[in-house]
């Protein structure tokens, strides 16, 4: 019985625990939701929830599409070069969804899960743009299964409402940039990446931490 729990913990067959929350650390229902959420007391992946105010859902907002990608060209470049300071990163994962559990929730999932614990335990007393962080450890750390499959192809039918995180992604050229000076800051540093983390991370040009 034991190893037919474990097998399908975290699945749709799983009666007590949330497969949402288990894939991509948000439920729909929150706390009203029938299943348990556990929260992790170790990942790779730090959650800031609702940290990325995206200008394409103000009703307020005139940006054309350049404007709102140099717009979150610049939170991106914030966020990757500040969770550097805390150590090596895998994957910065940021939704483009606009339904409540998900609308800019911003995922970092780091090498080392004592860099993730620092990460987070810094992060919740920081504020970015005005708004205070709040920081989490996730259960996610497969993002291929936690992002919405149509989305990268023939599109989304339900849009920003899709369960499933529409990945926002950085220009091409930041994300070259960022990932070839971040290998080249490790490098130069002799990395392991916790060694590094005593040393000033790369500088992004907009900084608003």
């Amino acid at each position: 019985m034991a190893n037919y729990l474990a097998s399908i913990f975290g699945t749709e067959q799983d009666k007590v625990n949330c497969s949402f929350y288990y894939k991509i650390g948000a439920c729909r229902h929150g706390d009203r939701c029938s299943r348990k959420h556990v929260k992790p007391s170790y990942s790779q992946t730090v959650l800031m929830p609702n940290m990325y105010q995206n200008p394409a859902y103000d009703p307020k907002s005139k940006m054309n599409p350049s404007q709102l990608q140099n717009h979150f060209d610049a939170f991106y470049e914030d966020v990757w070069c500040e969770m550097c300071k805390y150590g090596e990163i895998e994957e910065l994962v940021v939704c483009d969804n606009n339904n409540d559990h998900l609308i800019g929730n911003v995922y970092a999932r780091f090498k080392y899960e004592e860099d993730a614990q620092t990460a987070c335990d810094a992060l919740n007393s920081r504020w970015y743009a005005a708004r205070p962080i709040y920081c989490e450890l996730s259960p996610v750390t497969d993002f291929r299964e936690a992002c919405c499959r149509l989305n990268s192809g023939e599109g989304c039918v339900r849009g920003g409402f899709c369960n499933f995180i529409h990945r926002k992604d950085p220009s091409n050229e930041l994300d070259r940039d960022l990932k070839l000076s971040t290998k080249k800051w490790l490098k130069d540093r002799g990395r392991d990446a916790r060694s590094a983390t005593r040393s000033p991370s790369p500088e992004p040009t907009r900084k608003r931490f």
